[in-house]
């Protein structure tokens, strides 16, 4: 079962950005950009490693170089449950 991103977040994994630069075969001097997003933990960062060998085994266009940043959004001691609202009108 998919855990929601708050589960995920509680059990700190945090969002992790990437930008990929490549290049397509066929056009060897153009730098292409592709962005990806996952939630992942830093500083290992299993999930976005396993995505750069993904690309390098079955993508064509050749890695020049990959920038990411991660932002943990949210941290155990932060959450808490809210059982009721107010409001005014």
């Amino acid at each position: 079962m998919k855990k929601t991103e708050t589960e995920l977040m509680l059990k700190g994994y945090g969002l992790t950005t990437a930008e990929f630069f490549y290049r397509m075969p066929d056009y060897v001097h153009v730098l292409n950009t592709f962005i990806w997003q996952d939630y992942d933990i830093a500083p290992d960062h299993p999930k976005l490693f396993s995505f750069i060998e993904f690309w390098q085994r079955e993508i064509e266009g050749p890695l020049h170089s990959v920038r990411f940043t991660h932002r943990k959004m949210l941290k155990s001691g932060e959450w808490r449950n809210v059982v009721g609202e107010f409001r005014i009108n």
